[in-house]
């Protein structure tokens, strides 16, 4: 009888956990990148933000980006207390539930302070409306096409994960269009000197919806576990 004595060959790694290394590299690498482009900007920010100056900081693009970024740490470090806490009351997904929290939070209020900054005529310019889809599509470019497809993607990409009860397209579809309803329609009532468009509606929802397609794996099932507060009171 033959007995095969040559060494075991080291299983390959399973597809999916290579995309996944792959996917994470192209991630570090774009974030990389994007940092490299915009690091002038930022640094010419720098100096006011350190100073706690308003003007120059948080009244720029610039500045927004700059403090949204430095601010990541702690946004990290905010979600690591919450999952231990979590964790510690045995709450399933604690980890998930919290980087939900703080990550529609810390995505989503940069850009709707970005979107709520008045322009140079603000007070004085009338409210301006643009009711007819599709006129100012044209006119936004790529990089206004861009940013408000970011607005709400944090929201998108993190509600459903965090609230069972928005763990379905036609709702993730229906924050972001509610929640870029609100935004235009404050910026009218304001006069920040913005246009109050139809198509930033549009965007921003399509924006939400992108995102959440892509959490979808992890959304948040209404049969799961009790919440925080639910399995606190359990364990008492």
């Amino acid at each position: 009888m033959n007995h095969d004595t040559s060494p075991a060959r080291p299983a390959p790694a399973p597809p999916r956990r290579m995309l996944r290394i792959v996917l994470v590299g192209l991630a570090v690498l774009g974030l990389a990148g994007a940092l490299f482009v915009i690091r002038r900007p930022l640094l010419m920010s720098a100096p006011r933000c350190m100073a706690g100056r308003w003007h120059g900081c948080y009244d720029t693009f610039n500045g927004v980006v700059l403090m949204t970024l430095v601010t990541l740490p702690l946004a990290v470090l905010l979600a690591w207390v919450l999952a231990s806490r979590r964790r510690a009351a045995g709450v399933p997904s604690a980890w998930r539930i919290s980087l939900a929290e703080v990550g529609m939070v810390h995505g989503t209020v940069p850009f709707v302070w970005l979107t709520m900054m008045p322009g140079g005529g603000a007070g004085v310019v009338p409210a301006r409306v643009s009711l007819v889809p599709l006129r100012d599509l044209v006119t936004m470019g790529t990089l206004g096409i861009t940013g408000n497809l970011l607005v709400f993607a944090a929201l998108g990409f993190f509600a459903p994960m965090r609230f069972g009860a928005l763990a379905s397209v036609p709702r993730v579809l229906a924050l972001g269009a509610g929640c870029s309803v609100l935004v235009e329609t404050a910026q009218y009532a304001l006069s920040l000197d913005r246009v109050s468009s139809v198509d930033d509606v549009l965007v921003n929802a399509t924006g939400a919806l992108l995102a959440g397609l892509a959490s979808r794996r992890w959304w948040r099932t209404t049969t799961e576990a009790p919440s925080h507060t639910s399995a606190i009171r359990a364990a008492a």
